[in-house]
């Protein structure tokens, strides 16, 4: 059979007959939200060891986590990093703050305004504040995220919910939210992976297993968490429920009403298990709240350009309390 001539290879190439080159669309970017506890940490360690490391770990720090917990961010920042896995933590970022010293952490949040978290009277606000809305803003603002949804797509959101019985009523009800930007993926229930499994998944990896994540002052702590806090922890607690006290009307304390089994106040548990002092105990609670009043009182008197933050008043109430120890 003849060669095609020049004029005839010329003529296939223009015609309109001719198939085009097939595009195959950008996949979506892949986040994982990173929680630091065991089931997102052992869902990112089974995606990097199955070559499906997600595009970027995201983690929103309250500015009030338990100590261990950033310990353990530490820890595996560091095995992230040396698998070129992006991570990057974010935080809720105050605009306004009326007469008050400005503040940055969940914490200062709530001596600010004498309140107790959210949780604590019975919502989940401080979540959607200081967790969700601070990754959100983020994403908003990230390149392979816009690209993504200027070709109509979703960004993947990758969620540690696991197999066990306390997770499935939670994906039960994040299963039913619709969210226009992001596609909600829930890989450990895909893989049938309970609690157990996780655990000893990062114990294979040769890592740690996380400490519960949460804050140290977070209503949802058990006895044995509360036990396990170090003393500057319990201390703000005391004044945390302190400070609240005269605006509470419908709950005690942080553990909001008192059961069988614990007082409604994390304090009264404190006193109770001897965990501080009880001198200690009641000279915070006499004199911090007045103390911290004058220093929001003074601060208001300031430009807000030159006013000291909240945890200006905070390190000074930890220095003296170890000065008085």
């Amino acid at each position: 059979m003849p060669l095609p001539t020049t004029a005839e290879r010329v003529n296939d190439l223009c015609s309109p007959h001719r198939p085009d080159y097939i595009r195959v669309a950008e996949p979506p970017p892949v986040v994982l939200a990173y929680g630091i506890g065991v089931d997102s940490t052992a869902l990112l360690i089974e995606l990097a060891a199955r070559g499906e490391a997600p595009d970027l770990v995201l983690s929103a720090d309250t500015g009030s986590e338990k100590p261990e917990t950033y310990e353990y961010q530490t820890m595996i920042a560091a095995w992230m990093r040396a698998r070129g896995i992006r991570y990057e933590v974010v935080r809720y970022i105050p605009q306004r703050f009326k007469h008050w010293p400005p503040y940055y952490s969940l914490l200062s949040n709530i001596l600010t305004n004498a309140t107790l978290p959210s949780i604590s009277l019975g919502r989940h606000s401080c979540s959607l504040k200081w967790k969700v809305a601070p990754q959100d803003a983020f994403l908003k603002a990230w390149k392979p995220a816009q690209q993504a949804w200027a070709r109509g797509q979703k960004v993947v959101r990758l969620i540690g919910y696991d197999a066990s019985p306390a997770d499935t009523r939670r994906y039960a009800h994040a299963s039913t939210i619709a969210n226009a930007l992001f596609d909600c993926r829930y890989p450990l229930r895909d893989w049938g992976w309970t609690r157990d499994q996780c655990v000893e998944r990062i114990e294979a990896e040769g890592l740690p297993v996380p400490p519960k994540s949460s804050c140290f002052f977070c209503g949802a702590m058990r006895p044995d968490e509360v036990r396990a806090l170090p003393t500057w922890c319990l201390r703000i607690i005391v004044l945390i429920e302190a400070r609240a006290a005269p605006r509470l009307r419908t709950v005690e304390g942080l553990w909001r009403r008192s059961t069988r089994t614990r007082p409604g106040r994390i304090t009264d548990f404190i006193r109770a298990e001897q965990l501080l002092a009880a001198d200690e105990i009641d000279a915070i609670i006499r004199d911090a709240p007045t103390e911290l009043v004058r220093f929001q009182d003074a601060a208001a008197l300031v430009p807000i350009s030159e006013r000291p933050a909240m945890s200006e008043w905070l390190d000074q109430f930890n220095a003296g309390l170890m000065e008085a120890a």
